[in-house]
C-alpha cells in the first residue's frame, strides 16, 4: 500500500499562557480531502502553518510520502508540493495579482505567462480576477481568488485551504468545489478548513474536530448532520439567533442619490439612495467587487461627498470624516480585519483606542477605562485570548473578529455599518454576533450590513437590498423576497433596474 500523503505524529506547539496544538496525530491519504474543524483558537491555523512551514512545532513528527518533513520555510514547502491558501491573506498589498501569484511560484514565468496563466484559470475555475489590479484596490472576495489561483498554480500534492470560501459568492464555491472533487480524483490530497458545515458534509470524505488543541473526534460527515457537528466542535448544543423584536422607526441614516466615480479597478456608485430607519437591520447582498466596498467608505466617512448627500437624524454629514461621525454616533466596521479594522502590532487594549473616542480626556490616554473596557469585550463576545495585553495579530480570524465586533457594538452606536459581520468565525461565535447585532437593534439603532452570506442576511435582516455594478436596489422586507430572487438580483434583474433590459437581452 502506497504510504499517506501526509502523516502527524504528537505535533505539539506552545505559546505563553496558551497549548496552540496538543499532541497531534492524524494521517491523510492520497486523493483524500479531510476536513478540519474547530471553534475559533482551537488550533486549526498552528496546525496548518506547521505542516506549510510557516511555524515549526515543539514536540512531533511530520512525514510527507513516507519520508520525514521538514521544512524552514513555506517556499521549501511549496517546493516539495505542499500549497497553502490562507485566512488572513499573504498578498502584497502594492503590488498586482499577477506580481502576487508570482512571488508564490517555484518556476519561472514572466508576468505576462502568468497573467494569461491567472485570466485561463480564473474562467476555469469562476475565480475571475484582474491580474494587473493592485492588491490594494481589490475586495476580500478578490484577493481571496487571488490566494486560491497561486494555490492550484503550484500544482499540489497537498492542497491547504484555510477558510476559502469565507468571502466567496455561492456561484464561486459551487465551482470551487467541483475543482477540487477534480483534484482528488486526480491524487491530489486536501486539508480544508471551514466553520460552514453545509461545505464540510458536501467536500469532505472524513473530518476531524479539534477543541483546545487536541482531536476530540473522527468522523465521516456525510452520515453527521450541520447540528451533530456543530456539538461536536463546541461540546454543547450551539446558541440560537434571537427573532425581532420591535417595529422600526423613523429614519435617522440617509444615502440620498450618491454617483461617485470608480477607477479601472475600483467600482464607484451609481445613484445610490438608503434610507435605514431605528430599530432595523438592513442587509446588503451583492457578488464582491460591485461597489459595496466604495458604499461602505461613503457611508462612514473614509470617501467624502457633497454635505446634503449623507445625513444622519436629518443633518448633512456627507463632509464630515470618520472621527466626527463616530461622535455624532456612527461606527463602521470593515471587511479586512488586519490593518484597517485593528493594528495586528498594537495589544487589544490598545486597539480599543483607535474607535474609542470616549477613552481619552485632555489630550491623555484613560488606560485604566481602556483596560476595562478591553476586558468587558472579552468577556461579552467569549474572546479567547491570554490576555488583553496579547496583540491583535496574535488572535486567531475569528477572535479578532469578535473582538472587532464587540469593540463597535459596545459603543452603543445610533448607526453601525458592518462589513462581512461573521468571515471566518465558528458557528458558535457567528451567533454570538448575529445576537449581538439583533440586540443593538432591539434597542434602537440602525445596522447595515454587508455581506456575500445570503444566508445570513435572511436570518438577520428586516429588508434587504443587493449591489450590482455600482448600483444598489430597492430595500424589500425578507418576507417579500426569496433567496433565489436576491440571486436574480445579482445579476442586476430588479425591477426598474438600469441593467435590467440590457441584461436579458444579452
Amino acid at each position: 500500500m502506497a504510504p499517506p500523503r501526509l502523516s502527524l505524529r504528537d505535533i505539539t506547539k506552545r505559546y505563553p499562557g496558551i497549548t496552540a496544538n496538543d499532541h497531534i496525530s492524524m494521517e491523510v491519504a492520497p486523493g483524500e480531502v479531510l476536513a478540519v474543524l474547530g471553534e475559533n483558537g482551537a488550533g486549526k491555523s498552528t496546525l496548518m502553518k506547521i505542516i506549510y512551514g510557516a511555524t515549526r512545532p515543539d514536540e512531533g513528527e511530520v512525514s510527507f510520502d513516507g519520508r520525514p518533513l521538514v521544512v524552514d520555510s513555506p517556499a521549501q514547502a511549496r517546493a516539495l508540493g505542499i500549497a497553502m491558501v490562507h485566512q488572513h491573506f499573504a498578498l502584497f498589498d502594492t503590488l498586482t495579482a499577477a506580481e502576487n501569484v508570482q512571488l508564490g511560484l517555484t518556476e519561472s514565468m514572466s508576468v505576462a505567462e502568468i497573467s494569461e496563466k491567472v485570466r485561463e484559470l480564473g474562467e476555469r475555475y469562476g475565480l475571475e480576477v484582474d491580474p494587473a489590479a493592485v492588491v490594494m484596490e481589490l475586495s476580500m472576495g478578490e484577493r481571496q481568488r487571488i490566494e486560491i489561483i497561486r494555490a492550484l498554480m503550484t500544482k499540489p500534492k497537498l492542497l491547504i485551504l484555510d477558510e476559502p470560501t469565507s468571502v466567496l459568492t455561492p456561484q464561486a464555491v459551487r465551482k470551487l468545489f467541483k475543482t477540487l472533487h477534480q483534484l482528488a480524483n486526480e491524487g491530489v490530497s486536501i486539508l480544508f478548513i471551514s466553520h460552514k458545515l453545509d461545505e464540510i458534509r458536501e467536500l469532505a470524505d472524513r473530518c476531524v474536530v479539534l477543541r483546545a488543541g487536541k482531536i476530540v473526534a473522527s468522523v465521516n460527515p456525510k452520515t453527521e448532520s450541520e447540528d451533530s457537528l456543530a456539538r461536536l466542535m463546541i461540546g454543547k448544543e450551539p446558541p440560537v439567533v434571537r427573532e425581532a423584536q420591535r417595529e422600526p422607526g423613523e429614519v435617522i441614516f440617509e444615502l440620498k442619490g450618491v454617483t461617485t466615480p470608480g477607477t479601472e479597478r475600483v467600482c464607484g456608485t451609481e445613484n445610490v439612495t438608503l434610507s435605514a430607519r431605528k430599530g432595523e437591520i438592513i442587509g446588503i447582498a451583492g457578488i464582491s467587487g460591485n461597489g459595496q466596498a466604495r458604499l461602505m467608505a461613503i457611508a462612514s466617512g473614509e470617501y467624502r461627498t457633497a454635505p446634503e448627500l449623507v445625513t444622519l437624524y436629518g443633518s448633512p454629514i456627507g463632509d464630515l470624516d470618520t472621527k466626527a461621525r463616530r461622535i455624532a454616533g456612527l461606527r463602521y466596521v470593515p471587511e479586512q480585519r488586519l490593518g484597517h479594522a485593528a493594528v495586528p502590532e498594537l495589544s487589544l487594549v490598545a486597539n480599543t483606542y483607535l474607535t474609542g473616542d470616549n477613552l481619552f480626556r485632555g489630550g491623555f490616554i484613560l488606560a485604566e477605562k481602556g483596560r476595562a473596557f478591553a476586558n468587558k469585550i472579552i468577556e461579552r463576545f467569549h474572546v479567547k485570548t491570554s490576555s488583553p495585553q496579547q496583540h491583535a495579530g496574535s488572535l486567531s480570524g475569528g477572535n479578532l473578529q469578535k473582538y472587532i465586533m464587540g469593540r463597535e457594538i459596545l459603543s452603543r452606536p445610533h448607526v453601525l455599518l458592518v462589513s462581512q459581520p461573521t468571515w471566518g468565525v465558528d458557528v458558535g461565535a457567528a451567533a454570538v454576533i448575529r445576537n449581538a447585532l439583533m440586540r443593538l437593534r432591539d434597542d434602537g439603532a440602525s445596522v447595515i450590513v454587508v455581506s456575500e452570506e445570503i444566508d445570513e442576511l435572511f436570518e438577520i435582516s428586516d429588508r434587504i437590498a443587493v449591489m450590482y455594478r455600482g448600483a444598489l436596489s430597492p430595500a424589500v422586507p425578507k418576507d417579500r423576497i426569496s433567496i433565489e430572487e436576491v440571486g436574480r438580483w445579482m445579476s442586476g434583474l430588479w425591477p426598474g433596474s438600469p441593467f435590467g433590459k440590457h441584461e436579458e437581452e444579452a
